[in-house]
Formats: structure tokens, sequence, C-alpha cells
């Protein structure tokens, strides 16, 4: 089935930008909707962002709007996220996912990879 191994997460000051990188193995990586979710401690997983397929359409949690972008490299069987103007409430562990299509439900999305943590000083 594959798999998503994320990388590019650590400290940063509040304001600071931070890329996260997820590349997946497997031949089947551009049939994927691919997604960005975090976890922080206490909380419960939450969606931050979904691309499509062939990258022309995203989607975003209101709370990243506008600080956070995603794209994807089908070529190199990568999605990015790109984190800008960070907060401390935005620290968590960060998950890339793999689904069918794109949701801000985290069932929907049947592979995942083991997350990167990110944590912003204030």
């Amino acid at each position: 089935q594959g798999q998503l191994v994320e990388s590019g997460g650590g400290l940063v000051q509040a304001g600071g930008s931070l890329r996260l990188s997820c590349v997946a193995s497997g031949r089947t990586f551009s049939t994927y909707v691919l997604g960005w979710f975090r976890q922080a401690p206490g909380k419960e997983r939450e969606f931050v962002a979904s691309i499509s397929r062939s990258g022309g359409n995203t989607n975003f949690a209101d709370s990243v709007k506008g600080r956070f972008a995603i794209s994807r490299d089908n070529d190199k069987n990568t999605v990015y996220l790109f984190m800008n103007a960070l907060k401390p409430e935005d620290a968590a562990v960060y998950y890339c996912a793999a689904g069918p299509f794109s949701s801000t439900s985290s069932s929907v999305y049947g592979l995942w990879g083991q997350g990167t943590q990110v944590t912003v000083s204030s």
C-alpha cells in the first residue's frame, strides 16, 4: 500500500516559518488526495490542509488560512506544508495522510505517516 514519511519539523520562534515534507513510497501517489493533520498534547487530531490529486484544489482549516500553504510534486511523490507566521498554538505533531477524496475528517484517510514534531516558542 505504501508508506508516508514526514520531515521538516523542529523548534521555531513565534512568527517564524517551517516547511514540512512528506515523501511517499509506491507508484500510486498521484491517485491519492493528501492531507495534513496535527495533534497537540491532550487534544484530538485536527485537520490542517488537503490537496487534490492534481494539486489544483486545496482546502485549509480556518485557523491556518492565509498563513499555511500546501503543494505536491507527483514526480517526486512528495507533499509539502509551508507554515508561516507560526503561533504557539500551532505547536503539535504534524501528520500527513493519503485518502481517496478530500475531507476534513481523519477517518477518510487510510494511510498515515509517523508524524513530525513542530514546537513554537513564544
